[in-house]
């Protein structure tokens, strides 16, 4: 029987923020082509490294020594498949927590498929909207593209499952975030409908999530942080912005600048 939902406020995660700062991981990302630019400005954003190796070879062999590994199949081919297999594999054997991003899981076989078999290599993450969770516990047919179809609350008995089976944590996002151990479930609100007007927060959140679930402690706690920290960054950065392309640009300042605003309340 799962615990009913913890809401945790901004200031409850400051300390997992400056954890994160002064641990600066190495984030290994193999995500989609679209978002490399702004996913990477994000991690620099909060003092992580971000790296985008995609080579077969190589991308194993960083996967060896990187903090964690982003699977973000949102363009995946079947050649950036073998890829990201090469680095699970090598990241399951050095122990680097992976997280997968389920992009679009549903809607085209090749993803779906290829997420399915994924699921059983112990990611230490799963994020997504509500559809892409939905789909990937197969209790609906997935989203219309990367848009989900559904509420976050609406797929909750989905992530606990997958949480449950694969032993993992599972992130829903939505206008409330969720995080699940298939036990416990933490809740978090903020952000901004902005979020879903520019290209890449979501994909960007994933890399986030990858980075604070190699933290020590908690690991469910330190990855509802990252939800926590972009949702913060998200509702600063609506107050100074009225239009998307302004927001982008503000959304990475507000990360810069989260920690210090939190320390003067």
């Amino acid at each position: 029987m799962s615990q009913p939902s913890q809401h945790l406020s901004a200031a409850h995660f400051a300390p997992f923020l400056h954890a994160f700062r002064r641990h600066s991981p190495l984030v290994h990302c193999m995500t989609n082509e679209v978002v490399q630019n702004f996913t990477a400005n994000v991690l620099l954003a909060l003092n992580a490294s971000p790296a985008m190796v995609i080579d077969a070879g190589e991308a194993a062999e960083f996967s060896r020594f990187a903090d964690a590994l982003l699977i973000n199949v949102g363009t995946l081919t079947r050649e950036r498949q073998q890829a990201m297999q090469a680095a699970v594999t090598a990241a399951r054997e050095a122990g680097t927590p992976w997280t997968l991003d389920p992009v679009a899981v549903g809607a085209l076989t090749l993803r779906s498929d290829f997420c399915q078999q994924l699921l059983s290599q112990e990611p230490a993450v799963i994020r997504g909207n509500a559809s892409e969770i939905l789909a990937l516990a197969k209790q609906a047919s997935g989203g219309r593209g990367v848009d989900t179809l559904h509420q976050a609350d609406a797929a909750l008995d989905a992530a606990r499952q997958l949480a449950t089976t694969w032993r993992t944590l599972v992130i829903v996002s939505g206008e409330v975030d969720y995080a699940t151990d298939g036990t416990r479930i933490v809740a978090l609100r903020g952000g901004s409908p902005l979020m879903t007007r520019v290209v890449g927060t979501g994909c960007a959140l994933s890399a986030v999530v990858a980075g604070f679930s190699s933290l020590p402690g908690d690991r469910l706690l330190n990855v509802a942080a990252a939800c926590q920290v972009m949702s913060s960054a998200g509702e600063r950065a609506a107050s100074q912005a009225a239009a998307p392309g302004s927001f982008a640009t503000a959304f990475v300042d507000a990360l810069w600048t989260l920690e210090a605003q939190h320390e003067t309340h």
